[in-house]
């Protein structure tokens, strides 16, 4: 024994790859089987699809056998003048109608010969509400129930044309009834078109499909769709009234592209699809061909399948083995280093293993402090940059607005009204303090609402109080933070916009909570705006005023969404005599 595992020792190697030799020439000749299965297969299949488009064709020939009967048939009534006089004139007295319902049964008779050759009833129904039918025993259908079914709809869409259906009024997988199906043709007037009648062909299903089934075998069945994909006819009674969307987009594909036949699967079985559209029907013809049942006979599927099975499993066995070791270390470090991609960049790992793993290993680690250092700096960068534009936006005050407040405090002072005048200074530098001293990214809601009620107090001292301001606040949003300069530039716009052909107007200020959202309102009643377009706001006629901050509204809705994502930013509704409504959407804050 021990000489045998000295052997083993020192003849490993040769023994491995003796191994990987004897399982890749049982794979190849494994795969080499296979594939001979499969070209005699495809030969087998091509072969069959040859004869069956045969069949396909020869079944198409009996479709058309019994639409040319049908056709001549409805040409007939509706050349017949007794059958005309029959559904448009009325009652005049029970002989007249008696002689008018035997001429009309009579005709029907006569024409119905013409389509003896197939177990076939004819109903007519007319618009002075009478009706015949050729055999209501074969047909069991109410007039009223006629009159109000989707064949009667049907058919008058498509008034000038023959349409074959599927008498809905069974139930689909039903085995108490036997559907019908109708083919229907509106009668109208040659010259002027007008509609007196209907005419209904019908025959029952399992007479309809003896023009297919002694073509039909087990795997070997045939469907016949309707544009919707309903199925009129099958060989497979279950199947009749379902809607089959695969089987459908199989024929429709085939008829696109001119195939010959398709390799599918149907409801989980590898299946063979050969289609054909009868455009007389508008139905498709599809027949399909169940591979596995077809073959059966030819190989055993499930010997193979299970010697293949068997094959892989000890090849599978054999290569673990050997390969375990050797690929441990690497296997090892991939599922360290697959934590990457859930962003952990702190995913460092222990180096182990061969040379080239731990080399492998070490350079994987330096990347992720050189990433580490970059995504560092990258933040840095942009918090910076945030903080620079602010502080530059709360630099770009309109001197106007400070050189018109002062003048305005000083025309109160001249006056003698010290303490107004005190209280419009005190008013200033509190927003200044706010808007340029302040250099943080957001302020409370309380604290906005003091910034608004100063700069409305400035504009009042300076204008006048005929524009009110009103807030309605809810209480749970005092401590909620937003961004700063948000409101009080659609504010300034209200003032010097909304009211220039006004004396006197209202602007209200709304804050309260929308599920996980701030929205902040600034609805006024002044003039409106005309050609607003919300995907360009600043391009409305407000792109022409001078807001305090110097930040326009399409400014406010950038910076909002390049903080806080598309699901926020701002919203404008506005009319010519309607007044603005402004909406801000942002996210709860509460620092």
């Amino acid at each position: 024994m021990r000489g045998f595992l000295g052997k083993f020792k020192y003849h490993g190697l040769f023994i491995k790859m003796f191994i990987v030799t004897l399982v890749s020439v049982v794979s190849v000749a494994l795969l080499t089987s296979i594939v001979t299965i499969q070209m005699s297969e495809r030969l087998f299949m091509n072969t069959f699809s040859i004869t069956n488009s045969k069949i396909i064709s020869q079944i198409q020939t009996n479709f058309e056998s019994f639409n040319y009967s049908v056709v001549t048939a409805s040409n007939n009534v509706l050349q017949n003048g007794a059958i005309k006089g029959f559904l448009t004139k009325p009652d005049m007295d029970s002989l007249s109608s008696m002689y008018s319902y035997y001429s009309a049964s009579q005709q029907m008779k006569r024409i119905q010969s013409i389509v003896a050759a197939y177990p076939v009833t004819m109903t007519i129904s007319g618009i002075n509400r009478k009706s015949h039918s050729t055999d209501s025993s074969y047909w069991p259908n109410s007039l009223d129930k006629l009159r109000n079914s989707m064949l009667t709809v049907n058919t008058l869409v498509n008034p000038k044309k023959l349409i074959y259906q599927l008498d809905n009024q069974y139930v689909a997988g039903s085995s108490d009834e036997d559907p019908a199906i109708v083919a229907s043709r509106a009668l109208m007037e040659r010259t002027s078109g007008n509609q007196y009648g209907i005419l209904y062909f019908a025959i029952r299903e399992s007479d309809f499909k003896r023009f297919y089934s002694s073509f039909t075998s087990k795997g070997n069945d045939v469907v016949i769709l309707d544009r919707s994909g309903i199925v009129v006819s099958s060989n497979r009674h279950e199947l009749i009234g379902n809607k089959e969307r695969d089987l459908l987009g199989y024929a429709k594909e085939m008829e696109e592209q001119q195939l010959s036949f398709k390799d599918v699967s149907v409801r989980g079985r590898s299946s063979l699809v050969l289609s054909n559209y009868l455009p007389v029907y508008d139905f498709y013809l599809v027949n399909l061909i169940d591979k596995q049942e077809v073959l059966s006979e030819m190989v055993d599927f499930k010997t193979v399948a299970l010697i293949c099975a068997a094959i892989v499993l000890v090849a599978l066995f054999i290569v673990f083995l050997i390969s375990r070791r050797l690929t441990q270390s690497l296997t090892m470090l991939a599922k360290q280093m697959s934590g990457i991609t859930e962003n952990n960049f702190d995913n460092y790992i222990t180096v182990t293993g061969s040379y080239e793993i731990k080399e492998l290993g070490n350079a994987y680690n330096y990347m992720l402090d050189e990433l580490n250092d970059y995504i560092k700096k990258l933040i840095e960068t942009q918090k910076n940059q945030r903080n620079a534009e602010l502080s530059a936006l709360q630099m770009q005050i309109n001197p106007h607005f400070l050189y018109n407040t002062l003048a305005s405090v000083k025309i109160l002072v001249q006056q003698g009204n010290k303490e107004k005048a005190a209280a419009t200074i005190n008013a200033l530098i509190s927003l200044l303090q706010n808007t340029v001293s302040n250099i943080s990214e957001t302020i409370s809601v309380a604290q906005e609402l003091v910034n608004l009620k100063n700069y409305v107090f400035i504009n009042h001292v300076r204008y006048g109080e005929q524009i009110l301001v009103n807030y309605f606040v809810s209480d749970d949003c005092y401590g909620y933070h937003i961004p700063k300069l948000i409101i009080q530039p659609f504010i300034e716009n209200a003032f010097f916009h909304a009211f220039q052909d006004r004396n006197e107007g209202h602007i209200y200020v709304l804050i309260s909570r929308e599920d996980d959202a701030l929205v902040c309102e600034v609805v006024d009643n002044g003039v409106g705006m005309s050609g607003y377009d919300h995907e360009n706001p600043d391009h409305a006629s407000i792109s022409t005023s001078h807001f305090f901050s110097g930040i326009g509204i399409r400014n406010v809705h950038d910076r909002i969404t390049l903080l806080y994502g598309e699901a926020f930013g701002v919203e404008i509704v506005s009319d010519v005599g309607d007044g603005t409504r402004v909406k801000i959407k942002l996210p709860l804050m509460k620092t």
